[in-house]
């Protein structure tokens, strides 16, 4: 069986390549930039950009199972082409925020809703990984911590359950292994909820390094982040922590159903990536 990893330059595809190559399987690396990649040895790639549809058939030749970030730019032309060249099975990253009340309306659980209305309407076999919030996602904290000990926090009460890259990429390892747990959809959370402000300390603990944060305004934030994050993004990224700020998230034991171990909490995280964020 060939599994193709799109996605191979991130935390996860690049997590996710290195179990399934140690286990033995026959993997290629897909990204956009394949010069980029830094592989194991024997570990073939191959150009694939989700936004350009001319990459889509030499990427996808010969390839029984596929591990798919999400782009809906041209998801009709890419399953069609996946379906063409006897793909068998689809493990789509997508993310908890569909399961949102106004998810049509919010620009990052739209993307990834899209995506999965195209795997479900179409006679590919899916299997959908709804993650929470990446505990990665804090690496933008790592340049004002490293020169300032502090970062900017619209809402720093606001929850999340911080989902160790690991236990995804595991996951992921699972449901493409065992056919019995195809063609569900999981919420992949962390091993508990934490806020921003919670998340900081934590990372203080870590380092070693007295860490903190200022409260902002959500309109300072929006534009201290004007040039990294589209305004769109912003607007659903601060509309969430406001639904979330002061309460806990829902969590759900996927991780440990797929994987035999429990989640991995956001502290081991901050120890494994506490280099990160110091000088």
């Amino acid at each position: 069986m060939t599994i193709l990893v799109t996605g191979s330059r991130g935390r996860i595809g690049t997590t996710l390549i290195g179990l399934l190559h140690e286990q033995g399987f026959k993997v290629r690396a897909a990204s956009s930039d394949p010069d980029e990649l830094v592989l194991p040895d024997g570990v073939p790639d191959v150009k694939l950009s989700l936004a350009e549809p001319h990459t889509f058939p030499d990427a996808l030749a010969g390839v029984d199972s596929l591990f798919l970030y999400a782009n809906s730019s041209h998801i009709e032309e890419f399953i069609k082409i996946a379906n063409d060249a006897g793909v068998q099975h689809v493990v789509l990253l997508s993310s908890s925020s569909v399961l949102g009340p106004d998810a049509r309306n919010d620009a990052i659980a739209r993307q990834h809703l899209e995506v999965e209305e195209a795997l479900a309407s179409s006679a590919l076999p899916y299997t959908f990984l709804r993650p929470g919030a990446f505990a990665t996602n804090t690496l933008y904290w790592s340049w004002p911590l490293r020169t300032t000990g502090a970062v900017s926090l619209p809402y720093p009460g606001a929850h999340n359950d911080a989902v160790h890259e690991s236990d995804i990429a595991e996951a992921a390892v699972a449901v493409l292994k065992d056919p019995a747990l195809r063609g569900g959809a999981y919420t992949l959370t962390g091993a508990a909820s934490v806020t921003f402000g919670e998340q900081i300390d934590q990372l203080a603990r870590a380092t070693g390094r007295p860490f903190t944060f200022d409260a902002v305004t959500p309109e300072a934030w929006k534009a201290e982040m004007a040039e990294y994050v589209p305004a769109a993004y912003a607007d659903g990224l601060l509309a969430y922590w406001r639904s979330t700020d002061g309460k806990p998230v829902d969590l759900t034991t996927a991780v440990e159903e797929l994987t035999g171990h429990p989640a991995r909490s956001f502290a081991v995280w901050a120890a494994e990536n506490a280099a990160e964020f110091v000088k």
